[in-house]
């Protein structure tokens, strides 16, 4: 027998010692529940006492036997019966049936959608009462009609009150469900008042905006947020408060990531606005994947705005430079042309160096990341940057420590590194100086590479447009390809440049590229047992299990799981601390352990760091909920690595 026949056992024989008859039927007025009594007396046959009997055949038998005393119509009085059940009203009524028995009926509706009745013999209060009304003369008649309302209004009171408990119940539940719901969610909800302060938040701001608080419940938004990124905020909260709802994007300035916000106005109970909704998610990648994207088109495009001119420019340069070649060799030129000549074919190789860079840029090319030693890469180019710095310039690398290798194109980013410091030195002129190259990440988002000088720094005309093409403040030795083309590998590669001036003197410019590790190898496989009670959270973490590539069982408590643990090749016992019934996690866990079982076992739980019952887990690993399927792979490798 299953523990759900064994509880239905056990429920039934409760219902039948209780003195009182109760019968529950469902929303479409069929049988669900009744106890003995309930059969007793109304001396109803076993068929109308079977759960699915129809409310409406109950009704006929005991009409038909008079239960209601003498009617004209019986299915006139069945039929009102039915209709009155089917508003699933509170109600209360005292009734003498035909046997002479007084009966009290008391009826509630259910949340779920029908009601339930209990009917009492009150025979024998009604002796007393009329004893006590015929004995007392003290008491006046309507003393005691008044106390008999009294009691009716009580009873009335209790059914209401029963009622509304099973409601409060219901939605007790339902809080808690929206609320699990959104701790699991990897996005940060929230509600903000009409003065701006929090009034209800999940715990996952700072999650996505790394650096925020975590309580923010009752606090100000620009200290919950901070105030650079309360105030790139601010203006869609305004318009949400005055009813307009709006999605925008910006770069938390923190962390460097890209967040996108939807606010949706809180209309309350009437037209007014009671605050605001908001949603926010890290859309990084996204963003990164859509200026690549962008990028990648804007490419197209120029190419094929430009591939018919630069052939026939190519053609008309290469007619140039024979015909100059010819003139140049002519014996007999006059005082002069020589020189002009080699002026014309030294424009006209330059030509050629610009129609290649414009190929460069406007030309198909693909992005090829690979799992590149920065470190290695940038002293490459120390040797490759070397020569070309003349004496009196020295070149500084500073590379921040990376956990290891990182998907870049290196190639491209090799170039670009070269070109900003080639444009570097020219701006430091013949004089002394320095050239220093810094390689750091930014959170876990960016890799951040800057090339600063010690020379005058940047015109604001160059702020402005350095990164257009054609763009040079070199006169006629310059193409004004060179920061152009590092921007175009830059955002290729879903990264931002920045030109700026440095407050101690000198041009400043800043890559940053998406910070991608190169990937490990995967793990193998793991047959794992998976012990949770909340059916949600379990089909939620056997898929994130699935997704690492694990073959996964469930249980639904530490009685279901003991059945399983000694199936051959269990690798893994993943369980929550908190499982129904007489046995704990904790306790589970430490059974396993006791006896030696063979594989490795994880809790896992939403306690709180410090709770007692948490604490009594001692050494047995514990990961704290609500994770995400990375958080989840990185405890299950760093656990096993220990």
């Amino acid at each position: 027998m299953n523990r759900e026949d064994v509880c239905a056992k056990l429920t039934q024989a409760g219902l039948n010692l209780i003195q009182q008859a109760l019968s529950i039927f469902d929303r479409d007025l069929r049988l669900a529940v009744s106890n003995r009594q309930y059969r007793l007396m109304f001396d109803l046959p076993d068929e109308l006492t079977r759960p699915g009997t129809s409310f409406e055949d109950t009704i006929r038998y005991l009409v038909l036997r008079g239960e209601y005393g003498e009617v004209e119509d019986v299915e006139d009085a069945v039929r009102l019966r039915v209709d009155q059940a089917r508003t699933f009203s509170p109600h209360y009524m005292e009734r003498r049936r035909a046997n002479g028995r007084m009966i009290s009926v008391e009826g509630s509706p259910l949340q779920q959608g029908g009601w339930v009745t209990v009917y009492t013999d009150i025979t024998g209060i009604k002796a007393q009462e009329a004893l006590l009304r015929a004995r007392s003369e003290e008491l006046s008649e309507e003393l005691l009609a008044h106390a008999e309302r009294l009691a009716q209004a009580n009873r009335e009171l209790a059914a209401t009150n029963a009622a509304l408990e099973e409601a409060k119940r219901e939605l007790t539940e339902m809080e808690a469900r929206t609320r699990l719901v959104t701790e699991m969610m990897p996005a940060h909800i929230a509600h903000v008042g009409p003065d701006l302060h929090y009034t209800f938040s999940n715990r996952r701001l700072s999650a996505i905006m790394p650096g925020s608080l975590s309580d923010i419940v009752g606090r100000p938004a620009p200290e919950a947020l901070g105030a650079e990124t309360f105030a790139r905020i601010e203006p869609g909260l305004r318009r949400a408060l005055k009813g307009e709802a709006n999605v925008f994007e910006i770069t938390h300035a923190a962390s460097g990531r890209r967040i996108r916000i939807a606010l949706t106005p809180d209309h309350g109970a009437g037209d007014q606005i009671q605050g605001v909704y908001a949603l926010s998610m890290d859309v990084t990648e996204e963003a990164q994947a859509r200026a690549a994207l962008s990028q990648s088109s804007k490419r197209e495009l120029a190419a094929q705005l430009t591939s018919g001119l630069a052939h026939d420019f190519a053609n008309l340069l290469t007619i140039i430079l024979g015909l100059q070649g010819r003139l140049q060799r002519l014996p007999g030129l006059p005082a002069g042309a020589g020189e002009l000549s080699r002026a014309t074919l030294a424009a006209a190789r330059r030509g050629g160096t610009l129609l290649d860079r414009i190929a460069s840029i406007s030309g198909p090319r693909e992005i090829r990341p690979q799992p590149t030693d920065l470190a290695a890469l940038l002293a490459d180019l120390r040797i490759m940057a070397g020569p070309s710095l003349p004496e009196g310039i020295g070149l500084d690398i500073l590379v921040a420590e990376l956990p290891g290798p990182v998907l870049l194109d290196s190639g491209s980013l090799q170039d670009s590194l070269l070109n900003l410091i080639l444009n570097a030195k020219d701006a430091i002129g013949g004089g002394a100086g320095r050239i220093t190259l810094t390689a750091r990440p930014v959170r876990d988002t960016w890799l951040e590479i800057s090339v600063a000088d010690t020379g005058p720094g940047f015109s604001e005309k160059a702020l402005r447009h350095g990164l257009d093409p054609f763009f040079t403040t070199k006169g006629g030795e310059g193409s004004g390809l060179g920061l152009s083309m590092v921007y175009d590998h830059t955002k290729l590669s879903g990264g931002t440049v920045k030109l700026t001036n440095r407050a101690e003197g000198g041009a400043k410019v800043t890559l940053r590229l998406p910070l991608r590790q190169a990937g490990t190898k995967r793990a193998e496989p793991l047959l794992v047992l998976l012990v949770e009670d909340t059916e949600e959270i379990r089909t939620d973490v056997r898929e994130m299990l699935r997704g690492l590539g694990h073959n996964v069982i469930e249980a639904a408590s530490a009685d279901e799981a003991a059945e399983l643990v000694d199936l051959p090749g269990l690798d893994l016992i993943l369980s929550d601390i908190g499982l129904p019934g007489g046995t704990n996690g904790i306790d589970f866990a430490q059974g396993l352990i006791g006896r030696g079982h063979p594989a490795r076992i994880v809790l896992m739980t939403s306690l709180p760091p410090g709770d007692a019952l948490r604490s009594r887990a001692g050494a047995i690993p514990v990961l704290t909920k609500p994770f995400t399927i990375d958080d989840l792979a990185g405890f299950l490798a760093r656990k096993e690595a220990a």
